[in-house]
């Protein structure tokens, strides 16, 4: 793993595009989970954590929910930070895409620089918000801790997105156009209410960057389900109405509650993580 990857959201190390070169190859409607999808998980994560760091995360709640989607404010000002958000994992052949290496610096020796970024990077992106976590935890600072915490935790729900993991982002190879706003936003703002979202405790991971990747492997599984899901709802119906809904959550709803709760399973799991990597400090309340 090169950990001279991005190391922030707005300057990352990685080597930008040609402006006009990035903005043609990000996609710029792209957007998988909604804001109330990265809050919930978030919110679902602390309440996973153990007595040793919970108290941590338990008093930084409404800063976690709040900066969790600080990286879509910074899509919003620069498309080219898209390559951070999503991995096409099927511009790499057939699943399980054992084409693309899992080392970074691989990678590029194989692809090269420019189409790793137009593919996304999601899975890397992941490892170095590991790191930035556990490195901010040894050296005790805390309020940089909880702004990698934040923005770990909302890389982390992007993976079990499984429209994060596709160059069918949004429907536009398949001709459902909007497909991952309907799913990743519109059915949970209508039906989270009733979610019974059950995340497991949270364990220690080996290989942030290897875990990443696999999460965006079990994410993209579900895409074909999702997609008949969408088509069976549609059946009759001249537009999005309350009677598809009904219908697209009843097919689809179990896989969304599925990902959304191991979502909030694995981003307590890099935070147990990253603490246990820094060496277990013992952390402010």
């Amino acid at each position: 793993m090169n950990w001279k990857l991005a190391t922030n959201l707005r300057s990352p190390a990685i080597a930008l595009l040609a402006p006009a070169v990035a903005f043609a190859a990000f996609p710029s409607s792209a957007q998988a989970w909604g804001r109330n999808a990265h809050r919930l998980m978030v919110n679902k994560a602390v309440d996973t954590l153990p007595s040793d760091i919970r108290p941590f995360f338990e008093a930084s709640r409404n800063f976690l929910t709040q900066h969790v989607t600080d990286p879509l404010d910074a899509l919003a000002k620069n498309p080219a930070e898209k390559r951070n958000d999503f991995i096409a994992l099927d511009k790499y052949g057939r699943f399980p895409f054992e084409a693309l290496p899992r080392g970074y610096k691989a990678a590029v020796t194989k692809f090269g620089r420019i189409k790793l970024e137009a593919n996304g990077l999601l899975p890397w992106q992941i490892g170095v918000y590991s790191e930035k976590l556990t490195n901010a935890f040894k050296l005790g600072k805390w309020e940089e801790a909880k702004l990698d915490a934040a923005i770990l935790a909302h890389y982390v729900a992007q993976a079990h997105d499984p429209f994060s993991t596709t160059d069918n982002f949004d429907g536009r190879l398949s001709g459902q156009a909007g497909i991952n706003d309907r799913f990743g936003s519109t059915l949970i703002d209508r039906y989270s209410s009733f979610f019974p979202m059950r995340p497991n405790d949270p364990s220690f991971i080996n290989d942030p960057t290897d875990h990443a990747f696999d999460a965006c492997l079990r994410a993209h599984r579900w895409l074909e389900s999702i997609l008949l899901a969408d088509r069976n709802a549609l059946r009759g119906e001249h537009s999005y109405t309350d009677d598809y809904y009904d219908r697209f959550y009843n097919e689809a709803g179990a896989i969304l509650i599925r990902q959304l709760s191991d979502a909030a399973t694995d981003v307590g799991s890099f935070w147990l993580t990253a603490w246990t990597n820094a060496g277990r400090p013992s952390l402010p309340h």
